[in-house]
């Protein structure tokens, strides 16, 4: 089984990395759409701002070739908002892949969202073992309303969406790969698809 790592300018790659090595999978960083289409799971990590992402995306045409695999991609952070439309975040037109608006949580003093929250309302095979309830780890100003690709919801100021999932497309706003036992069950469900 082949895995690849969108490679960008975007942070948290190498933890993506160290934490699948940590479950004896090596996986590709790569940005060659060749690899990326031949792999047989994709994951698109993400730590940074959205328009600059996105301009360096289709500079190199990575946005259309995200949105057309047909293999199990899984987005983290920043990678999940930019699966959606548009995100409120420098007015920015996004990949398309979920029909969603990512917005700016409502300003207060305790803007962004860091560290642990629960895992609420849970589907899909990305979730298979976990419990309601879990903890896992967040670092974001903005969020994905809740909608009907929503997979996992948390509460912070609102409830919003903690993990997506359309057709062979996953996505989790929080970091499995810095959750602890339960972002690795999450990350091996996902290879296991």
């Amino acid at each position: 089984m082949t895995v690849s790592i969108i490679k960008y300018n975007a942070g948290n790659i190498r933890s993506v990395d160290f934490a699948l090595r940590r479950m004896g999978v090596i996986a590709e960083i790569t940005d060659d759409p060749t690899v990326i289409r031949a792999s047989d799971k994709v994951i698109f990590p993400g730590v940074g701002e959205a328009a600059s992402t996105m301009k360096y995306l289709q500079e190199r045409s990575m946005d259309q070739l995200l949105k057309g695999l047909s293999q199990p991609v899984l987005g983290i952070c920043l990678g999940q908002q930019l699966m959606c439309d548009w995100s409120e975040e420098r007015d920015t037109n996004c990949i398309g892949i979920f029909n969603q608006t990512v917005k700016k949580f409502p300003p207060l003093d305790n803007v962004p969202h860091m560290g642990w929250n629960q895992l609420e309302n849970l589907t899909g095979d990305l979730f298979k073992g976990i419990d309601s309830g879990e903890y896992v780890y967040f670092v974001h100003s903005y969020y994905v309303p809740v909608g009907k690709d929503t997979a996992a919801e948390s509460n912070y100021i609102l409830n919003f969406s903690a993990s997506m999932q359309k057709d062979n497309f996953f996505a989790t706003q929080f970091h499995p790969e810095k959750s602890g036992d339960t972002g690795l069950r999450i990350l091996k469900n996902f290879i296991a698809l």
